[in-house]
């Protein structure tokens, strides 16, 4: 049997997209988010552009000008695509959590339990986009073990996305002294892409 090699290829168009067009976004008419399919639609992108255009952007700015002929090599590959889903992963559950927790404050959103099944039917149709299974079955339970805990009246306001720029730390394929010098750029940089989201969610949101 042939041994399969993954490549840039292997990429998904999605990535592409989110990656190499993110910067003209901002120039696009945005919709208002006034129902769940609109808010579970806003989670699932927006969690998508912040993992991948932070990781990818870590990546391009540590390797330089060989940021591309990385991707020639199998190992690389399958660490930045391992890296893509667990740091994703992270994302939809803060912004599942942050996106009610706004909701329950400044609208009195009462109906909490769909943060569940909103963040589970994304994790299952993620499955169809080559999502690993343990990755699924490990963010569900993180999420269930954080929504235990979870106080909805402050969760919006207090560090929302710590747990998603800490998984860009962990998880970007990195040697660890590089990481270590990076820590605190690292940090910054996926809590401004969120700012951004946060900003935006506040203007086209209309419950």
């Amino acid at each position: 049997m042939a041994k399969y090699k993954l490549t840039w290829r292997d990429l998904s168009l999605k990535d592409f997209k989110i990656y190499l067009f993110s910067l003209f976004k901002a120039f696009v008419p945005k919709s208002k988010i006034s129902n769940l399919d609109d808010l579970e639609s806003f989670i699932q992108t927006k969690s998508a552009w912040v993992s991948q255009v932070t990781l990818y952007g870590y990546l391009k700015t540590r390797m330089g000008t060989r940021y591309v002929l990385h991707f020639e090599n199998d190992e690389f590959m399958k660490s930045v695509n391992l890296a893509k889903w667990n740091i994703y992963a992270v994302a939809l559950q803060d912004l599942t959590f942050f996106t009610f927790s706004y909701l329950k404050v400044n609208f009195n959103y009462l109906d909490l339990d769909k943060a569940k099944e909103i963040f589970l039917k994304i994790l299952d149709d993620e499955i169809t986009n080559k999502m690993p299974l343990d990755i699924v079955e490990v963010s569900k339970k993180d999420f269930l073990n954080r929504l235990e805990n979870i106080n909805w009246e402050t969760y919006y306001k207090d560090l929302p996305f710590n747990s998603s720029a800490l998984s860009l730390y962990k998880w970007a394929p990195i040697a660890d002294e590089l990481k270590t010098l990076d820590r605190k750029i690292v940090l910054n940089s996926v809590i401004l892409k969120w700012d951004v989201v946060k900003k935006e969610f506040g203007e086209r949101l209309k419950f």
